[in-house]
């Protein structure tokens, strides 16, 4: 379900005009149905994430008051695993490269993956600054993965992937989820990870996956 102005005003707790204002001068994508905005979760999420703005838990809650089992950030990088030099000419390179390393079902069509990843970075970037880019399929029920994996791949050289800040990309972390919801919890976690000057820390050090993951671990405990 899409989100209507008054609803994203909620979430973040600000007015109807500063929504309009995000929309007019802050590039928040909306679409709009009969003179007024409406609003995709998924490109809210992302927004905020690259504007750095704390998470509203109710942005992953679409309705219908189900019970998802709540996915672990850590658990999925533990699946996905970390890369170190991962090098590449460009991002396409970069990307097929960093697909290489993930879980995937048997008999899945990595370069049909690479296009759909390819295919959401000419949508807009997923860079969401400070030399971080979260590259992803727009569609994350297209896999028919059996569990979300985050794969991390820190990048032999920076390259350039249209961040918001205008700064180089080093780091990768590549998300394959099995379901809308998932993905949303991920990238929230994610999202408020990389707000954790500990988090960043540890990511500037490229230190070793246990550490990674045990840093993960503890800021999902203090969320």
């Amino acid at each position: 379900m899409e989100l209507t102005t008054a609803d994203v005003a909620t979430l973040f707790r600000v007015s109807a005009g500063t929504v309009a204002r995000w929309v007019q001068d802050e590039n928040l994508p909306a679409s709009e149905v009969d003179s007024q905005y409406r609003f995709n979760r998924e490109e809210l999420l992302e927004w905020a994430t690259i504007h750095k703005l704390a998470i509203p838990a109710a942005i992953l809650q679409p309705g219908g008051g189900g019970q998802a089992a709540e996915p672990s950030l850590a658990d999925a990088l533990v699946r996905g695993g970390v890369a170190y030099e991962v090098a590449g000419a460009d991002r396409s390179e970069l990307l097929r490269a960093a697909l290489q390393g993930l879980p995937l079902p048997e008999g899945t069509d990595r370069e049909a993956l690479l296009s759909l990843f390819l295919a959401r970075e000419r949508l807009g970037a997923t860079a969401v600054g400070d030399g971080v880019a979260i590259p992803h399929p727009r569609c994350p029920l297209v896999l028919g993965l059996p569990q979300s994996a985050v794969r991390l791949c820190f990048l032999a050289q920076a390259h350039d992937f249209a961040a918001p800040d205008g700064k180089p990309v080093d780091t990768l972390f590549l998300m394959v989820c099995r379901t809308v919801h998932e993905h949303l919890k991920l990238l929230a976690r994610l999202a408020t990870a990389l707000r954790s000057e500990a988090f960043r820390g540890v990511l500037a050090q490229r230190a070793a996956p246990a550490e990674i993951v045990a840093a993960l671990r503890r800021e999902e405990a203090a969320e």
